[in-house]
């Protein structure tokens, strides 16, 4: 599932090149990535609207959009889940490319449509397209966002404080629920518990206000590593979550378990 800085990547290639640009045209024809809407639902409410603005919380991204030629009155939200492996492609119109969202291992080569889900045409040449090989993305009107807690990204120490004060889940099913703290994905959640020292079992009752501060500054500097490194697999406990490895810090072996319904690494020594 991508996490917060890929849905960010693809937010901000939206911000930075598909805003303002009258809509001519949708290909709105996969039945399941634009559930629950029929084929030339989302098109016949998007036509001749602009993308206003590239809205994100957490793992959702949506956008607003604009009145019909000069009505100010606004259109409907426009709703795009990226999914496992769905990725945002803008094109200029004259052959070059610009891609923002999941990492892909073999990357997708420029010209590469095989797997577009949902596309917008503007006035002016230019087009964006979700590409997903595995057609786990979704599209919609109007998506609930409102159920979300606070972006992992933009959370404040109270607002974190207040969600690991809550019941006595483990601390990594805390951090893994949308609705406590929005963004964090297994992968963040690994490399945030790693940094701060913390076991992923540990209940989040018996956590110490320091270790909570330590969490806290862990998730936001997980989340800005890697939105600078490029995504996810960037972050620098991933390639120490394998069999036989050893914790980058100290070098004694990581663990693997299950904790919140995910595969979950630690160190032995450190995380206690």
């Amino acid at each position: 599932m991508p996490e917060l800085p890929e849905v960010e990547s693809a937010r901000a290639l939206i911000d930075r090149k598909a805003l303002g640009r009258r809509i001519v045209d949708v290909d709105d024809a996969d039945i399941w990535v634009c559930r629950p809407h029929s084929p030339g639902e989302i098109g016949a409410a998007l036509l001749e609207r602009r993308l206003t603005v590239a809205h994100r919380r957490g793992k959702s991204m949506w956008c607003e959009t604009s009145g019909v030629g000069r009505s100010r009155r606004p259109g409907p939200t426009l709703g795009i889940h990226l999914g496992m492996s769905g990725r945002i492609v803008f094109g200029d119109g004259r052959g070059q490319e610009f891609d923002g969202g999941d990492y892909w291992e073999r990357g997708r080569a420029q010209g590469d449509f095989r797997f577009s889900r949902f596309g917008l045409r503007f006035a002016d040449g230019t087009f964006l397209v979700l590409v997903d090989p595995r057609r786990l993305s979704r599209v919609r009107l109007d998506p609930p966002v409102e159920r979300l807690g606070p972006d992992a990204r933009e959370i404040t120490p109270a607002e974190f404080r207040a969600v690991m004060a809550r019941g006595t889940a483990p601390v990594k099913a805390r951090l893994l629920d949308q609705e406590a703290v929005a963004g964090v994905g297994n992968l963040l959640a690994d490399q945030a518990l790693w940094t701060a020292r913390i076991k992923p079992a540990r209940p989040v009752d018996e956590l110490t206000r320091a270790e909570v501060e330590r969490l806290s500054k862990a998730v936001r500097g997980a989340v800005e590593s890697a939105i600078a490194g490029g995504g996810v697999h960037t972050l620098s406990v991933v390639p120490a979550r394998v069999t036989g490895a050893v914790c980058p810090r100290c070098g004694a072996p990581m663990v693997r378990g299950t904790v919140g319904g995910r595969t979950t690494w630690w160190c032995s020594r450190e995380q206690r």
